[in-house]
């Protein structure tokens, strides 16, 4: 039997409706629906507690891009592969519209999927280190002023950034944060991070892609009060004055499933707004 771990999002009576849409329509095609231990008392079904998780074959979040990272964060320790509904505005994870869950759904019972193996980033500054999906953003926090730093690759000296901070990218998150800061879009199969200034203080400093094998080391150099580290928004650090953190990749990897019908390059034009006419 299938056993899927499902994530709904409860904050509405929409998505509640949508949540028992979905459950009524796994449950309809003999899977075994699992839910963290409090919903699961809600929709009658077995908890994630009473579960040995290594059984589990997919975990569906139900919501955003961003629900999606926080339940990897959340269940780091999972190696289950995700797939996400979006209740909200269409994701680059999130990719299965409301209106297109149950097709979508049987198409992953049915076997009509790719798993996707992500690219992870490990980063590490004295006492606080961490992974990141998307992203490790270094950003000036309440300094009034640019700030100063210091990029090392491999431990040769790229540039020294004034601005107001720094993105290192992977590819799943090159349409996040480091999109918005100018860098470039990496399809998420690419063996490559991209390293985007956040403002910089001169137009020639511009977004670098660099292969994945790559140490970075950033080292905050202006005298000024600490600067804020956060990986995927969701953990927060800091630097002071001579901190370098490394950042590279990571030795896991995070599973991402894709559905034949829900085509990347479809989900780009679709979010990005392109109207480019197709020949």
């Amino acid at each position: 039997m299938m056993k899927i771990l499902l994530f709904p999002k409860l904050d509405s009576e929409k998505n509640k409706a949508l949540a028992k849409e979905v459950l009524d329509f796994l449950l309809g095609k003999g899977v075994m629906v699992i839910m963290d231990d409090q919903s699961a008392a809600l929709f009658d079904v077995p908890p994630l507690s009473s579960v040995d998780t290594h059984e589990i074959n997919f975990m569906v979040s139900m919501g955003g891009d961003g629900t999606i990272l926080r339940l990897l964060h959340q269940y780091q320790t999972f190696d289950i592969p995700v797939i996400g509904i979006n209740s909200g505005h269409l994701g680059f994870m999130a990719d299965i519209p409301s209106t297109d869950v149950k097709p979508s759904l049987s198409d992953l019972l049915e076997g009509a999927y790719e798993i996707e193996n992500r690219l992870m980033l490990q980063s590490h500054i004295g006492d606080f280190e961490g992974f990141a999906i998307n992203d490790v953003a270094i950003h000036r926090s309440s300094n009034p002023n640019l700030v100063e730093l210091a990029i090392r690759v491999n431990g040769n000296p790229i540039n020294t950034f004034e601005s107001d901070g720094v993105i290192v990218s992977t590819p799943n998150g090159s349409t996040a944060y480091s999109l918005a800061a100018g860098g470039p879009i990496l399809t998420p199969q690419l063996g490559a991070v991209v390293l985007t200034p956040i403002s910089p203080h001169t137009i020639s400093n511009r977004p670098i892609v660099l292969s994945a094998d790559y140490e970075i080391e950033i080292e905050y150099r202006s005298a000024y009060d600490p600067i804020e580290v956060v990986l995927d928004g969701i953990s927060h650090g800091q630097m002071k004055t001579g901190d370098v953190i490394k950042i590279k990749k990571h030795e896991k990897k995070f599973r991402m499933v894709t559905l034949s019908r829900h085509d990347y390059f479809s989900t780009l034009r679709t979010k990005l707004g392109w109207v480019g006419k197709l020949r």
